[in-house]
């Protein structure tokens, strides 16, 4: 009895010896029977790295923040090559049925993934101004009409951004410091792209190949070409008749309403992106039979 601490001494020290030489990391454990037992941490680390790897959640995409640090998330469905992007709450609270359009549409592709062709990735941003969202109905995720605040003044602050700029005039086409929105002159930023929203989309944009773009907004009832002095493009011209000829909306070479400046669609023409506006006709309605009209009618063109 009295050899059992030594055999046991001697054994952890041979095996001790043995790791060392082959350079691989181990710890030697004492099991409560006096047996000695190697661990083999290299493995242990393997195992939690694959764990994880495998928590990647490769269905949606952080592409930047507000100002108010708060998230700004493209959520994507297929995995095809080329990729569609629709963007909805440029203006946030002020045009919140734009973002539940938004989250119709990933509803609708979650249910339905075959509709996406095998060449198409489709990525939805629901929400582009986060924290506009929030000051009208109290969050940046999922809400419903009845959240909607009821003072009218909160409802128009929340088409601007936490540093009151309105996004779409703080892109890089004709933008300029104070652009003006109907009868209103409203802040562009103070420099292209000075918002941490719209540099996000830019760096998501640069960095991903898109194909087409869709971006919503209320109220006009409408579906908008864009270009920047560049004409509009066969591919856009096409996209917006595509669009609107299934969505019933009518369709416009250009927004003419009122001048706008640093307008993101027309950023996006500018980079040679086919892009349109797709204005819903009032500030309540998401009028989504009439969009999922579109977007099928869109994921068909595209289909290869």
């Amino acid at each position: 009895m009295k050899n059992i601490p030594i055999v046991l001494f001697t054994l952890i020290i041979i095996i001790s010896a043995y790791v060392y030489i082959n350079n691989k990391p181990s710890d030697v454990y004492v099991n409560t029977d006096g047996t000695a037992q190697v661990k083999d941490t290299v493995s242990n680390e393997q195992k939690i790295a694959d764990e994880t790897t495998s928590l990647i959640d490769k269905s949606k995409t952080i592409v930047g923040s507000s100002v108010e640090k708060n998230n700004i998330v493209a959520y994507h469905y297929g995995n095809g090559a080329e990729e569609v992007l629709f963007v909805g709450g440029i203006h946030g609270g002020y045009e919140w049925n734009t973002v539940l359009v938004a989250y119709q549409l990933m509803d609708y592709l979650k249910a339905n993934p075959n509709i996406i062709p095998s060449n198409l990735k489709v990525t939805v941003i629901p929400v582009m101004n986060p924290d506009g969202l929030k000051k009208v109905v109290g969050t940046t995720e999922r809400f419903s009409s009845s959240d909607v605040s009821s003072s009218e003044e909160t409802v128009t602050s929340g088409r601007f951004n936490a540093n009151n700029v309105d996004l779409s005039r703080n892109f890089d086409c004709d933008w300029k410091s104070k652009g003006t929105w109907q009868n209103k002159t409203v802040s562009g930023g103070t420099k292209v792209f000075s918002e941490p929203e719209s540099l996000a989309i830019k760096s998501y944009v640069e960095n991903n190949k898109i194909t087409a773009a869709v971006v919503w907004y209320s109220a006009a009832g409408g579906v908008f070409a864009s270009s920047c002095h560049n004409g509009v493009s066969d591919e856009t011209s096409a996209l917006t008749k595509k669009f609107a000829s299934a969505s019933k909306y009518p369709a416009y070479d250009s927004f003419d309403f009122y001048a706008t400046t640093g307008d993101m669609v027309n950023w996006l023409a500018k980079k040679n992106i086919p892009a349109i506006s797709v204005l819903l006709t009032n500030h309540e309605d998401t009028e989504w039979s009439k969009n999922k009209a579109g977007v099928d009618a869109l994921l068909k063109y595209y289909a290869k």
